[in-house]
């Protein structure tokens, strides 16, 4: 990969990671702390920049690979993975490939859940 394309994505990366943090913050003063609200927040707000991105870059403008990567990889992949997640369901659906995307959901939510909950009870048995 070439320097210009990495400094892009690191770019990218350190504006979307601070766009998390504002965001969350926001909401969590907003409406509160007993439910997750940021992160559902930049969830769902990074799904639909996800969506809007890729409809413009695919029928109105072709950036350039490094803006692609800022935008896409960089910013949005920092501001929620979440919305790259939403984005391989989507393209799945778009190749008609139903069945397909919903096992992908099923299976990405269920395994992800599962490994956190393994990975607490990994360190909570590791002798001190």
């Amino acid at each position: 990969m070439k320097l210009p394309l990495l400094l892009a994505i690191a770019a990218g990366g350190a504006v979307g990671a601070l766009g998390r943090h504002f965001a969350a913050g926001q909401a969590m003063k907003l409406l509160g702390t007993g439910f997750p609200w940021g992160t559902l927040l930049v969830n769902v707000l990074g799904s639909f920049i996800m969506g809007v991105l890729i409809e413009v870059f695919a029928r109105f403008f072709h950036p350039s690979q490094e803006l692609r990567a800022f935008l896409v990889v960089g910013l949005l992949g920092a501001f929620t993975t979440f919305s790259t997640f939403s984005l391989d369901v989507g393209l799945l659906h778009g190749r008609g490939e139903l069945g397909l995307a919903a096992l992908y959901v099923i299976v990405s939510v269920s395994l992800s859940i599962a490994a956190l909950f393994f990975g607490f009870w990994l360190i909570r048995n590791v002798p001190a």
